[in-house]
């Protein structure tokens, strides 16, 4: 006991003498009472916040690299680094910026700093995940002072730019102009307007961070924020239940009701801005891992026939898939972003109706079926393997003889992104149905940023000119939301993606913590509390 005692003493000694030096060398895996130590359920890939438009690094992107506008815990957007942005004309934005705020390295932020950052995903051609859709809507940037920002957008009455400007972070001007990811996974371009300090990462491991004392906005309760990646469910819930960490995000389904049930942790929790879907080749005519039932290629292309489409939309018994795989953390979905989102176009999701999908098949000239390989990851969504398997059988049912690969989240979106695959499983949360959709849907056209993320390479003429719409509409935020449902229900009845269920945002953590659930379903150290 004595020894423990002066052991503790010590270490007391030290960590006054060192200060942050010493928060910045101790081990992993060494807890101290002013940590906040945070269980991640997906990998994050790099720390530069321009490289992959994914919701794991965006998280993490925001303890260090802050946007101009922020969003809150019900996903509406407020005040950021910008303290106002509101049209001068048609085409000009004004962006007044927020005074006295530094860089971690003590430089004041500047007009410069936005141009910059707003000019750099252009740059990174090599992009797994383009911020570009956010960035391209802009033709020019002016910086008349310091704290002024104009931007002269390349369509009239642009109406998503409070998104856009919440959806790219914000870096020093001599560090925008690094293009390698390196620099950033090493710490040397880490330096942000952010609540923390970057001290290290190492990748599939953990990032550990410290707080940044000269904060301009509210100070983080915890000194420390170190986020371990859990992406086994099972490490997960462990590494709570033994101490390892405090708090850990996405709960894996089969834990919930013991973790209720103990006394020592408690559980919060949203409906998630994150729909489940999948996304079907609908461009090339002869694609992979599409086969007859011997296996061989099926020289066409089933899912540019719409009635094909539904017919898999059919298939789907989601009420089975949230009660049964999902164990009720989730709900069904009928749109590409979930029910509290803006622009949800209050539609129920398909009828779970396999004979009329088999007659939709047979309609379309597959009345035998098709062979199908489906593809989806292991270790990103709640449940996504089980989810894909269910999936497989329900669309096997109908007659599309369906296999499954699952492959881990950093090597399917890169897989996803080439074009590898033809019908696979993609997560996607946004504060707007209109956003989404035209990352989602929109023709791909890298001189709109339209279809960044539209794998499958869909394309109707008619729902593009009803996404633009929208995204131009500011007479008011109603008139805006009636054209955001218009085309949300475009894309739902030709079947764009086929929906499957928006999760719920969960977090279990030990007594002694508070946070309040956000439907994005990041979890930033910054908004944690001490009970």
């Amino acid at each position: 006991m004595i020894r423990r005692i002066r052991r503790t003493l010590l270490q007391a000694s030290l960590s006054a003498a060192l200060g942050a030096t010493a928060l910045a060398i101790l081990p992993a895996g060494a807890a101290q009472a002013e940590d906040l130590r945070i269980g991640l359920a997906a990998d994050v890939t790099s720390m530069d916040p321009h490289w992959n438009n994914a919701g794991p690094n965006n998280a993490i992107a925001l303890h260090v690299f802050e946007s101009l506008v922020f969003m809150d815990k019900n996903a509406r957007y407020i005040p950021g680094l910008a303290l106002s942005w509101k049209p001068v004309n048609a085409i000009t934005w004004e962006i007044k910026l927020r005074p006295n705020v530094k860089w971690h390295d003590g430089a004041p932020f500047t007009s410069e700093d936005v141009k910059a950052s707003l000019e750099r995903p252009e740059k990174l051609t090599n992009a797994p995940g383009s911020f570009t859709s956010y960035t391209k809507p802009i033709a020019r940037i002016d910086t008349p002072d310091p704290l002024t920002v104009r931007l002269t957008m390349s369509v009239p009455n642009y109406a998503n730019l409070a998104n856009d400007l919440n959806s790219v972070p914000i870096m020093p001007k001599k560090i925008a102009a690094t293009l390698t990811q390196a620099d950033f996974d090493s710490g040397k371009a880490m330096i942000g307007t952010g609540p923390y300090k970057f001290v290290r990462f190492a990748r599939g491991q953990e990032i550990v961070m410290t707080r940044n004392p000269d904060y301009w906005g509210a100070t983080p309760e915890f000194e420390r924020a170190i986020f371990r990646i859990l992406t086994d469910n099972g490490a997960r819930t462990a590494a709570l239940l033994a101490g390892d960490v405090d708090v850990i995000e996405t709960i894996p389904a089969a834990d919930v009701a013991k973790l209720k049930q103990n006394p020592k942790f408690k559980i919060e929790q949203t409906v998630s801005w994150r729909t489940i879907f999948w996304q079907m080749d609908q461009s090339r005519d002869n694609p992979p891992f599409v086969t007859d039932k011997a296996g061989k290629p099926l020289g066409k292309n089933p899912f540019k026939d719409a009635r094909v489409r539904a017919a898999i939309s059919k298939a789907l018994n989601r009420d089975a898939i949230v009660s049964r795989i999902m164990e009720g953390l989730a709900v069904p979905a009928s749109s590409i972003v979930s029910p509290p989102i803006f622009g949800h176009p209050g539609t129920k999701p398909d009828a779970y109706d396999p004979a009329g999908a088999r007659k939709l098949l047979a309609e379309a000239g597959y009345p035998d079926g098709f062979g199908l390989t489906l593809h989806a990851t292991n270790n990103r969504y709640l449940n996504d393997a089980q989810v894909a398997q269910a999936t497989a059988g329900m669309l096997t049912r109908i007659g599309i003889q369906t296999k499954v690969e699952t492959l881990p989240v950093a090597n399917y979106f890169t897989r996803a992104r080439q074009g590898d695959f033809s019908f696979e499983m993609l997560g996607w949360g946004s504060a707007a149905a209109d956003v989404a959709l035209r990352s989602i849907t929109g023709t791909p056209n890298p001189k709109t940023g339209y279809g960044t993320w539209n794998w499958g390479k869909y394309s109707n003429p008619k729902l593009d000119p009803l996404i633009e719409k929208s995204l131009t509409t500011i007479s008011s935020e109603k008139d805006r939301e009636q054209n955001a449902r218009a085309a949300a229900k475009f894309a739902l009845d030709d079947h764009a993606i086929i929906p499957s269920h928006s999760q719920l945002a969960m977090w279990a953590m030990r007594k002694g913590i508070r946070y309040e659930a956000r439907t994005d379903e990041w979890s930033l150290a910054q908004f944690f509390r001490k009970e």
